[in-house]
């Protein structure tokens, strides 16, 4: 049986496409976007650092929804292991600005077309730079340039870094204390608790039609326990348990199938 019939939902629930209105509220999450909000505000940088799964995009995307396209230009740049150079040319790209060139003058440009923004338009410049924990210690470096306007007298570019741990390990060496210390606002996410676990679980679920959650207090005790409160862990674990509840024909997901569904998601 489909598993949107066996549980009366109307979309696939525990699934990455989920709409912002309908994204669980939780105060953490909250606090460390409201936090990161007030850092550009000041037209500052911040960085968010913590674990795979523990719901990054989630606040990325609550913070950009709420940075009005009338005062702000937004920019989204996920970060990959290249250099200084190909670096550059991907902001550029998601900038609008020719990539072509020296690698001084497309920094040039590049600073230009953000003093453009906020001169010229009147609307705040603000560079995204996710899975920040996979740049180069040369590009994070990089930064301290972009960010530099008429001698480090004016506030011009924000920045927002979001990555995993090894980000806070880089930017705490000697040799990016420069770099850190242009962040103002460091966030970062914890797992969830067991009660928040079995909120959040209702919360999915409900969302996408279910009139009751079919998880019994067994299989919410075991989403706890075996995903550790790791949001994605926790997705995965919440949709093939109901995949398997569904194939069975039964309308009660138990602890017995998030068990079954760590066997099939995860290596023993």
């Amino acid at each position: 049986m489909d598993l949107r019939s066996a549980f009366g939902c109307h979309t696939v629930p525990f699934t990455r496409e989920i709409r912002l209105e309908d994204l669980y509220a939780m105060p953490l999450f909250e606090q460390v976007r409201d936090g990161i909000l007030r850092a550009i505000e000041k037209r500052s940088s911040a960085a968010l650092i913590a674990p795979a799964g523990s719901g990054k995009s989630t606040v990325l995307r609550a913070i950009l929804e709420r940075l009005p396209d009338a005062r702000y230009v937004k920019h989204y740049v996920k970060c990959t292991d290249i250099g200084k150079r190909d670096m550059c040319r991907e902001i550029a790209r998601v900038a609008g600005v020719p990539s072509a060139g020296s690698f001084p003058a497309l920094l040039h440009h590049l600073q230009e077309k953000f003093e453009g923004t906020l001169v010229e338009l009147g609307r705040r410049p603000l560079l995204v730079l996710d899975e920040a924990h996979d740049l180069r210690p040369d590009v994070l470096s990089m930064l301290r340039v972009v960010t530099n306007f008429q001698m480090d007298s004016r506030l011009v570019l924000s920045v927002i870094l979001a990555g995993q741990p090894d980000l806070a390990t880089r930017l705490s060496r000697d040799d990016q204390d420069a770099v850190a210390r242009r962040i103002v606002h460091y966030a970062t996410l914890r797992p969830l608790s067991r009660d928040e676990i079995a909120r959040y679980v209702e919360h999915r679920i409900t969302v996408a039609g279910a009139r009751q959650s079919p998880f019994d207090a067994g299989a919410l005790d075991a989403l706890f326990e075996i995903g550790r409160g790791n949001l994605r862990a926790t997705d995965n674990l919440a949709l093939e348990s109901l995949e398997l509840a569904a194939a069975q024909k039964l309308q009660v997901v138990g602890a017995q199938h998030v068990a079954a569904a760590r066997k099939s998601l995860w290596p023993s």
